[in-house]
């Protein structure tokens, strides 16, 4: 089991004593953490190593999981993909389906943290169990261009909250209650980022059939139409004109994700063009997805919305090229032709990978400023702070703190 120890070789002692001395401050609290799956996406990654370690500090962290079925995730996968500001069909059924999950999950969830933190849509109407605790809605989603029916449904519930926390300064809204930004985080020795032996990352190309002997480009995400797949085999495609070189498109789906299997077969469709594309169906196995990361000549994160974009923070961690799209939380990891290179379409794309192919040694230097801009920003440590001051400040917003 990892300590909280073993992070001071690399974000420095002081930085530790500091997350222990803060929970101290949190001492007694129970901190409820709620969402929707336990497997799949960023937000259940990060609570599967925030939970632990804030428990490691001293603090009273625990995790819920709301039920939900098909329909249910159906609909939530709609108001996900709409408050992205993507065109959905939302009827009446729409909303009655997730009133009536939502009434059920209000009937079972046991509400006992002291600081309920809810996150994303799927549970935020557990915020009608309130009584004398604190709750707090994170947002993980780009807010930017919500559809407004949606974000009006939505809002009847986010102002009975005591504060939000959103990613990025363009998600936020003017609510009536407090607001903070945190963006998300990486843990630098979780399976997915720790460092790797070759024979580690060889045997996974082996699984895969994928060869070492031409460049690697590849983008690991959730098969979702928001992360724009096609997109991507449509820019390599360009690319593969100059300069032969390998796509891999690889990635899972989620329990609260219906379309996942669909936009999966979609791609390998797709994909049956060139017998140098990979389409990989991943486990959830995080060696893997580390080990295709780290035998990359390049990553791409063609994203048509994002969130923040954890993919991009793995990827800078291991001071590879990144080729990203200028959406959500990404600009606030890569700084254009400094920590990677940001792009506005398919065209756009398909350059900056071919100047990175082409310049190598320009590749390596904005990978290696990219992974001093994650270990400066983007790391669990600082998020772990940034988590127990928010809370430090809801129980004594009217006091003076003294740490």
């Amino acid at each position: 089991m990892i300590k909280i120890e073993d992070y001071i070789p690399i974000v420095g002692q002081s930085i530790i004593d500091d997350l222990r001395l803060i929970a101290k401050k949190l001492k007694g609290k129970i901190i409820q953490n709620i969402n929707s799956t336990s497997v799949g996406g960023g937000v259940a990654e990060i609570l599967n190593r925030m939970v632990p370690l804030l428990k490691e500090v001293g603090v009273d962290a625990r995790w819920d999981i709301i039920k939900g079925g098909e329909d249910f995730f159906e609909v939530t996968k709609k108001f996900h993909n709409a408050l992205h500001g993507k065109p959905q069909e939302i009827t009446q059924r729409d909303f009655d389906i997730f009133m009536e999950n939502s009434l059920r999950n209000l009937e079972e969830i046991n509400i006992y943290g002291d600081i309920v933190f809810i996150h994303d849509p799927q549970p935020i109407v557990l915020v009608k169990k309130k009584s004398n605790n604190l709750w707090i809605w994170r947002c993980h989603i780009d807010l930017s261009t919500p559809n407004e029916r949606i974000f009006g449904f939505l809002m009847d519930f986010i102002t009975k909250y005591d504060a939000a926390v959103f990613s990025a300064p363009a998600f936020s809204h003017r609510f009536p209650i407090r607001q903070f930004l945190i963006s998300p985080s990486i843990d630098p020795l979780s399976d997915k980022n720790k460092e790797l032996p070759q024979n580690i990352i060889d045997s996974v190309l082996k699984k895969y059939n994928i060869s070492k002997d031409k460049p690697i480009i590849t983008q690991i995400s959730r098969f979702d139409r928001l992360k724009d797949p096609i997109g991507v085999i449509d820019a390599y495609l360009l690319v593969k004109k100059y300069i032969d070189c390998q796509l891999i498109l690889a990635g899972g789906t989620a329990a609260d994700d219906p379309e996942g299997l669909k936009v999966f077969e979609e791609v390998k469709e797709k994909a049956k063009q060139d017998k140098d594309i990979h389409v990989i169906l991943l486990p959830h196995n995080d060696i893997e997805v580390n080990a295709l990361q780290r035998a990359s000549t390049i990553i791409i994160q063609k994203s048509l919305k994002e969130g923040f974009g954890l993919t991009v923070t793995e990827s800078l961690w291991k001071a590879k090229p990144v080729v990203a799209s200028n959406v959500g939380g990404i600009p606030l990891q890569i700084k254009h032709k400094y920590s990677g290179l940001l792009c506005r379409s398919i065209e756009g794309a398909a350059f900056a990978l071919k100047q990175f192919l082409n310049s190598p040694e320009y590749a390596k230097k904005l990978g290696q400023n990219g992974r001093e801009h994650i270990r400066n920003n983007f790391l669990i440590t600082r998020h772990l702070r940034d988590y127990m001051l928010l809370f430090l400040s809801l129980f004594y917003k009217d006091d003076i703190i003294y740490l």
